[in-house]
């Protein structure tokens, strides 16, 4: 469900002056601490406003382009949203040239691929380096649709001074994300750039059309593979979901730990690597793993485990993975949706221990960073978060005033447990056990 329709646009001057206020120093609704009243303005606006200014964009810069010649032309190539772009210039070639406007592709980097549309709009645009090759994330760009839309997950639309940099706030854009149509995972976003024209509820409902055709696209031109996908689910659960075939097995500790390090290693894994990275014990013999293999592969059918070296021959929808691409393309509060908890929390294989710590790290980094106060609580809240002194930290310098004495007082606890050298806890770098 969409934010209504904004009161800026009705008053583009008053939202003017509540982002210069925030710059200077003032407190959006819903910040912690008193300070002056600011206008009303939309909740996905302001949290974009925090995350720009956390991030120490400056107001006043430009993107930078890290995309040139050959490499941006091999990078759009090997990207698969090249095969969408047909169906994307269909769409909306016809309607930006007419209307003055851009259309525009980004991956899930933010990195602009293509910018096409009106002549004079492109010269203009060249200005602020909107432009093919540019990086227009949101921690880099600041608050703009395509970026705002890649960090979200879901369609945004930016009307002129709601952008975080003040040279693009004579701007109005909406941007969709493009998700892969098997995998789910997100590769970019189509946009619709240009004037005031733009600022219509319309815009962003074409904008969502044709990021649905560009996915409808890529799924006619690379359908499923024959081979049914496995899905496994290894989050915050000691013995692994698998499901195949219509069947949904649970795994016991060992298959679950093979099946997280296949699924990890699409390209296979040789045996003797595959012994260090399930058993902590340096004696077992590779007769063990092959009887534990033969035990998996009676329960998976022979055509899914193939040897030398040892792979999945199907293609693997994997819950971790899903949280790492969203965590890598900069889809925080996606990543954090689908997290639901550590990787086989119990397992002490080593090849699972280093993911698992790799993907509650990479998740504590992006919180600490973005300072997303409700993404913060959703990890302090949680049951493998709740003895986090870095992020309860963490929280207590952007939780609102309603919400701040809860959790001061829990950071207190913590920090007084552990002054009196309580053990089980988690000390700062280290996760929970369960």
């Amino acid at each position: 469900m969409h934010e209504a329709w904004p009161a800026a646009e009705q008053d583009p001057g008053a939202l003017r002056r509540a982002r210069e206020a925030f710059l200077s120093g003032g407190r959006l609704a819903g910040a912690a601490g008193g300070a002056r009243r600011l206008p009303p303005v939309r909740r996905l606006v302001a949290d974009s406003w925090r995350r720009s200014a956390r991030a120490r964009v400056s107001p006043d810069g430009a993107a930078c382009v890290e995309l040139a010649d050959e490499e941006l032309t091999g990078h759009r190539e090997e990207h698969p949203l090249s095969a969408a772009m047909p169906v994307i210039r269909e769409l909306m070639g016809a309607y930006a040239r007419d209307g003055e406007h851009l259309l525009a592709v980004c991956d899930a980097a933010g990195r602009m691929l293509w910018v096409e549309g009106h002549p004079g709009t492109l010269r203009r645009a060249r200005a602020m380096n909107f432009v093919a090759g540019a990086r227009w994330s949101e921690s880099v760009a600041g608050t703009n649709a395509p970026g705002t839309a890649i960090a979200v997950d879901r369609p945004v639309q930016v009307f002129g001074a709601e952008h975080f940099r003040r040279p693009v706030q004579a701007w109005t854009c909406a941007a969709a994300p493009v998700h892969d149509p098997h995998s789910g995972r997100l590769i970019g976003a189509v946009d619709i750039t240009g004037g005031d024209r733009l600022a219509h509820p319309h815009s962003l409902a074409f904008v969502q059309a044709v990021a649905r055709a560009a996915e409808s696209q890529l799924a006619l031109l690379a359908p499923e593979p024959s081979l049914e996908r496995l899905r496994l689910t290894a989050l915050g659960r000691d013995e692994a979901l698998l499901t195949v075939a219509g069947r949904r097995l649970r795994l016991s500790r060992r298959h679950s730990e093979i099946l997280v390090v296949l699924a990890h290693r699409p390209e296979g894994v040789r045996g003797d690597e595959l012994i260090t990275l399930l058993y902590e014990d340096e004696s077992v013999t590779p007769v063990t793993l092959r009887a534990e293999l033969s035990r998996l592969r009676g329960l998976l059918g022979a055509e899914l485990l193939r040897s030398r070296p040892y792979r999945l021959a199907a293609p693997v929808d994997a819950d971790f993975a899903t949280v790492e691409r969203r965590l890598g393309s900069g889809a925080l509060s996606a990543a954090m949706r689908a997290y639901a908890g550590p990787l086989l929390p119990g397992s002490r294989a080593p090849g699972v221990v280093r993911l698992r710590a790799r993907l509650a790290d990479g998740l504590r980094a992006a919180l600490v960073d973005r300072g997303d106060p409700g993404l913060l609580a959703d990890w302090t809240y949680s049951a493998w978060g709740e003895d986090d002194v870095e992020l309860w930290r963490a929280s207590s310098k952007v939780a609102p005033a309603e919400r701040l004495p809860a959790v001061l007082a829990r950071l207190n606890a913590l920090d007084a447990e552990l002054s009196a050298g309580a053990t089980g806890l988690q000390r700062p770098g280290d996760h929970p056990r369960r």
